[in-house]
C-alpha cells in the first residue's frame, strides 16, 4: 500500500508541477495537426517502437560478432538494455502516470487534439516514454560513435531523429511533454553508458587477444580468401536498418487503421474517465463479467 501511495504522490507532483508547460506543448502540436502530420509523426515514432528497439538489439548483436563493429554493437546492446531497465521496468511500473488521453479528457481541447492525430492506443503508463528513450539511446551511441570516427559531420543527424521522435509522442498525445523530457535524459545517460562500457569491453579483449579471436570476419577470410570490403559492410548495416525501420512503420500503420482499430478493442473500463488504452484480450488477461481490459484496469479490477 505505502508503494501504490508513494507511487501516485510521484504521478501528482508531475502532473501538478508540470500541468502549465505540459499544456503550452500539447496546444502548439494541437494547432499544427493535418494528416499530413500525422503520418509524418507516426514515421518517426516508429524509430522508437517495441518492435525497433528488439530488431536493433538483434542488429547489434550480429554487429558484435565482427571486431571491426565490436564497439558500436557492444555499445548499442548496454544502452539498450540499460535504457530498458530504468523506463519500462523501473520507473513506468513505479510513478504509474496515467495516459494524458485519459487524465485529460475534460480539459480544453485535449481530447479533440488526440482524436484528431489518430487515438492511438498505448497498454500501459506513460512516464518516462519508452519510444523516446529507446530513439535517444541508439541515437547517442550512433552519435558518438560517428563523432569518433571519420564522419564527424552527420553525427547530428541522430539526436535530431531521436527529438523529433519524442516529438511524435507528444503529437500523437499518447504522452505529456514531461515524460518526452525525462526520456530524453535517461536515453542520454543510457547512450553514454552504453558507449564507455563498450569501450572497456573491446580494450580488454584487445589487450588480451580476444578481440581478435572472436572475429567472424576471420572465418569468412579463411573460407572465402578475402576481407570484407567497407562498402559491403556499410551496405549491408544500413538493408538491416531499413528493413527494421519498415517492419516498424508498416506495423504502425497497420495498427493506426480503422480495420485493426475495429478488431482490437479499447478498455471497457469507464468509471473516472472512459479508458482509451487497448484492451488485452489474450489468455493472460481473461474477460472479466464479460469485458476486456487494458492491462491497468485488468490488474486492478481482477484484485
Amino acid at each position: 500500500m505505502g508503494i501504490i501511495l508513494a507511487s501516485t504522490a510521484i504521478a501528482d507532483w508531475l502532473n501538478t508541477n508540470f500541468a502549465g508547460f505540459d499544456m503550452a506543448i500539447f496546444k502548439f502540436f494541437g494547432g499544427i495537426q493535418s494528416d499530413i502530420g500525422t503520418f509524418i509523426a507516426r514515421l518517426f515514432t516508429s524509430m522508437g517502437a517495441t518492435i525497433y528497439a528488439v530488431l536493433f538489439l538483434v542488429l547489434a548483436l550480429v554487429l558484435v560478432l565482427f571486431k571491426r563493429t565490436r564497439k558500436v554493437g557492444l555499445a548499442l546492446v548496454f544502452a539498450i538494455v540499460i535504457g530498458t531497465l530504468i523506463t519500462n521496468i523501473i520507473l513506468k511500473p513505479m510513478v504509474m502516470r496515467i495516459r494524458p488521453y485519459n487524465a485529460l479528457q475534460n480539459v480544453g481541447d485535449f481530447l479533440k487534439w488526440y482524436i484528431g492525430a489518430g487515438a492511438a492506443a498505448e497498454s500501459d503508463f506513460c512516464f518516462p516514454s519508452g519510444h523516446t528513450c529507446a530513439a535517444t539511446e541508439i541515437a547517442i551511441v550512433l552519435c558518438a560513435v560517428h563523432f569518433s570516427g571519420r564522419k564527424k559531420g552527420i553525427c547530428w543527424i541522430f539526436p535530431v531523429v531521436a527529438f523529433l521522435t519524442g516529438c511524435s509522442r507528444i503529437y500523437l498525445m499518447v504522452h505529456y511533454p514531461s515524460d518526452v523530457l525525462a526520456s530524453l535524459v535517461i536515453g542520454l545517460v543510457a547512450g553514454i553508458a552504453g558507449y564507455y562500457i563498450s569501450k572497456l569491453i573491446c580494450y580488454i579483449l584487445d589487450r588480451t587477444g580476444l578481440d581478435d579471436r572472436l572475429d567472424l570476419e576471420r572465418v569468412h577470410v579463411r573460407r572465402r580468401g578475402r576481407h570484407i570490403t567497407r562498402g559491403a559492410a556499410g551496405l549491408a548495416i544500413a538493408t538491416a536498418w531499413l528493413i527494421i525501420f519498415m517492419v516498424s512503420f508498416v506495423k504502425i500503420q497497420i495498427e493506426s487503421g480503422e480495420q485493426y482499430q475495429s478488431t482490437h478493442p479499447r478498455c471497457a473500463y469507464d468509471q473516472e474517465y472512459k479508458c482509451y488504452n487497448e484492451a488485452q484480450t489474450g489468455k493472460n488477461y481473461p474477460a472479466i463479467d464479460g469485458k476486456y481490459y487494458c492491462k491497468i484496469h485488468w490488474k486492478e479490477l481482477s484484485k
